[in-house]
């Protein structure tokens, strides 16, 4: 899209200690044989030994290299990489060099196993089969050869988050049962992951909890396996099981879960917590590997870089001449006309939604600052400077943050400039001055919405800043979901839909007299089934409005014809005003809602 810069940091070289270990080695793998340990950091992967010590680093690439995989005997090393665009899997020499692409497919393949030393295991949803489980959430299992990968072929249609397959070639695999984050903590629900043996075409489910349970491994025997699953606790830790059920728990960690965990020939069994590796022999406690990192990992103070994509939560200026959007968790502000961006806020912590003031000065963003979500703006100090752009000094000022500390998020300024309107702890509708000197107000109590996931909920001012259209749960549960009218000092709720399906996004349109929508009551979900058409209604809240959009373009041809002579006798009395009086006036819009169509 444009050029901007970066600011970055001199990094030097990270040394173990008490003080600076390196966190956050991820994805650890430890080799067949027990020695070694293969992890990822900082997007590339290395490998220690498994007694701790220095770490090599066995990939250099700029990309993000992730997810290691020992072959049976030890002797290679798969991964996932998106070096090439997409992920897909590499297989590259334990001992480090250059890598060999498995999978060239334009779409995203996640590694899941080595199926003896020649196969490997994989999960997507680039190749479904007709006999394939479908849905945006579900993935199939493939094989595909090393040596000459050749087409892959499908192994299972069930979606599976881990695999590990025993010397007699049957498999264990954590099941997904939704689109829910296989990383959430602390689910209690239907959804959560199971382990389940597949062998010769044949499924058997091995747990029944409504807890995470997932990462299976098998034991040496070939008859038990080893997994992690919520214990009483309520921390993900270890556990072995035998396949008719006897459970064991193996760690007691709390608050931090464990993850990755593999296991060698010998039984000894590595995983990470807290950000740092640890492993575990037969028999005996868990133990922390000391992990000494020596790298040459600078980066330049300033880094040049051309952004095509990855832009969010865009807003265009008032004037049209400039675009604000979030890259990276920042506020950006680029030229229509030429490259120059610049780089409004450089923090650690997220930004993620921005809007205009209506005189292009002054910019609204959210930002987790402190471990909370609030509200900031940022100013073009100099009243001289019209662009962010080119602004030579910009003010941020804190706007909101709740007293009760709630998130704030999703601002949007009124189309006045005087009021800015918001969610707080997801599903409220708030409203609070633009300059923030008095309390917010609630426009839309948060039990009339359900928030599933960050930005479902929708909300926009009225062209009058009277009102707000939203999302309205009135009648049905929370997938089905109305539109309101909501007066913005909280006073009104009006539903407009109530249709029973599920309708959102509304935008006003034709100056406030209509509104549009979209809506499923069209699509598949009326049939009983999963996912939906969405189609784009209107609701006239003017009946000359409606009466014009009926109309034939000979007819509307005809009023305007008729409208003209009145245009012209007004133009007359406009000349005899003042400057200040020629300024268009916003009316406050009325609504015939009883014959609203």
């Amino acid at each position: 899209m444009q050029k901007f810069l970066i600011a970055g940091a001199l990094l030097a070289a990270v040394s173990a200690s008490a003080e600076n270990a390196p966190l956050w080695l991820r994805n650890t793998a430890i080799s067949p044989d027990g020695t070694q340990i293969a992890f990822t950091y900082k997007g590339d992967i290395y490998v220690v030994p498994a007694a701790g010590g220095q770490a090599r680093q066995l990939t250099t690439s700029s990309a993000y290299d992730t997810r290691p995989l020992w072959s049976p005997d030890g002797k290679q090393i798969a991964f996932n990489s998106d070096r090439e665009g997409s992920m897909d899997i590499f297989v590259m020499p334990a001992t480090g060099g250059t890598p060999r692409r498995i999978t060239t497919h334009s779409g995203r393949e996640d590694l899941r196993a080595w199926a003896g030393n020649d196969t490997l295991l994989f999960s997507t949803s680039d190749l479904p089969a007709v006999n394939a489980a479908q849905g945006s959430f579900t993935a199939q299992v493939y094989k595909v050869g090393v040596e000459n990968p050749g087409r892959p072929e499908m192994v299972m249609s069930w979606p599976a988050n881990a695999i590990s397959i025993n010397a007699d070639g049957k498999m264990l695999f954590q099941d997904k049962k939704g689109y829910e984050d296989v990383l959430r903590k602390h689910e209690h629900s239907s959804g959560t992951a199971d382990i389940w043996l597949y062998n010769d075409g044949s499924f058997t489910q091995l747990t029944h909890t409504n807890v995470q349970n997932q990462n299976p491994v098998w034991a040496a025997d070939g008859k038990s396996f080893y997994y992690i699953t919520e214990n009483e606790n309520g921390t993900m830790n270890v556990h072995s099981r035998t396949l008719d059920g006897a459970d064991k728990a193996l760690t007691n960690f709390d608050r931090h879960p464990v993850r990755s965990l593999s296991v060698a020939n010998n039984g000894t069994l590595a995983f990470s917590w807290n950000g740092e590796i640890y492993t575990a022999a037969p028999g005996a406690g868990p133990q922390k590997v000391n992990v000494d990192i020596i790298a040459d990992i600078y980066r330049p103070s300033i880094r040049k870089s051309t952004e095509t994509y990855n832009a969010s939560s865009i807003a265009v200026s008032p004037d049209g001449s400039e675009v604000a959007f979030i890259n990276g968790g920042d506020v950006y502000v680029t030229s229509v006309k030429y490259k120059t961006t610049k780089r409004i806020t450089n923090t650690p912590e997220q930004e993620r939604t921005v809007d205009f003031a209506p005189d292009g000065r002054t910019l609204v963003y959210d930002s987790e600052r402190n471990g909370l979500w609030q509200l900031y703006t940022a100013t073009i100090a100099d009243k001289k400077e019209k662009n962010f752009t080119y602004a030579t000094d910009i003010e941020e000022k804190l706007l909101y943050c709740s007293p009760d500390s709630l998130p704030a998020f999703q601002p949007a300024y009124s189309p006045d400039g005087k009021k800015v309107a918001f969610l707080e702890d997801r599903t409220a509708l708030r409203v609070i001055d633009a300059d923030g000197g008095k309390k917010a107000k609630t426009a839309l109590d948060g039990k009339y919405n359900y928030s599933y996931t960050d930005g479902d909920v929708s909300f926009q001012w009225s062209p009058d800043s009277r009102w707000l259209l939203a999302d309205y749960i009135g009648i049905g549960g929370w997938n089905n979901s109305d539109i309101a009218l909501v007066k913005a000092d909280g006073s009104e709720v009006i539903d407009l839909t109530e249709s029973g399906y599920s309708d959102g996004g509304a935008r006003w349109a034709l100056g406030g007299k209509a509104v549009l929508w979209t809506t499923d009551r069209n699509g598949y979900r009326s049939h009983g089934s999963w996912g939906s058409q969405r189609d784009v209604y209107a609701i006239f809240l003017d009946p000359e409005a409606y009466d014009r959009f009926r109309m034939t373009e000979e007819e509307a041809a005809l009023a305007d014809e008729a409208k003209k002579g009145d245009k012209k006798e007004e133009k007359k009395d406009d000349d005899k005003d003042s400057d200040k009086d020629k300024k268009k006036k916003v009316e406050p819009l009325e609504f015939d809602l009883p014959n609203a169509k």
